[in-house]
């Protein structure tokens, strides 16, 4: 179960105001999340708790296809986005990444900025616990809930070879 706050935002958020490209000479996912939406919102990383939700309305993560916007979210301490459509290349770089990302817009439309969220990944329920509400995203299929959970792509893979190799 991941649970937070959530951060509203509105159509469009780009990558470019996600990260700003300022920042993409850095590697490590903290000092990324440090700048995240700075361009956007500049009392973003102040308010940001570990846990906390990103909630956007449609074509989130718009732009370029600069894997370092869903790092620095992460980085950042956000356990997901939920938003009405993302972009797909930002989509695939988040669950790449080990970031979960649901769509719903519902929950958008029901989730205000503040309000306590609760999301299980493997049912896709998501809980507005300040309002009392419940929504459903698609859960996410049970190869992309390893991958997450993994922690991403590369730890995946790693888990899977080291287990390929003491299955010989």
């Amino acid at each position: 179960m991941l649970q937070g706050h959530a951060h509203t935002y509105g159509k469009n958020v780009d990558t470019d105001v996600i990260i700003p490209g300022r920042y993409c000479n850095l590697t490590d996912p903290v000092e990324l999340g440090k700048h995240a939406l700075e361009d956007l919102d500049k009392e973003f990383v102040s308010r940001a708790k570990p846990g906390d939700f990103i909630v956007a309305q449609s074509n989130f993560g718009c732009g370029s296809s600069r894997e370092h916007a869903p790092i620095a979210i992460k980085g950042a301490g956000v356990s997901a986005v939920i938003a009405k459509s993302f972009a797909r290349i930002f989509y695939r770089n988040s669950l790449n990444i080990g970031l979960p990302v649901f769509e719903c817009p519902e929950a958008v439309d029901g989730i205000e900025a503040g309000d306590e969220v609760r999301v299980d990944p493997g049912t896709g329920l998501i809980e507005n616990l300040t309002k009392g509400t419940r929504y459903t995203a698609q859960a996410l299929p049970p190869f992309m809930r390893a991958l997450v959970d993994a922690g991403g792509l590369r730890p995946y893979v790693e888990q899977r070879l080291r287990e390929r190799a003491a299955a010989r």
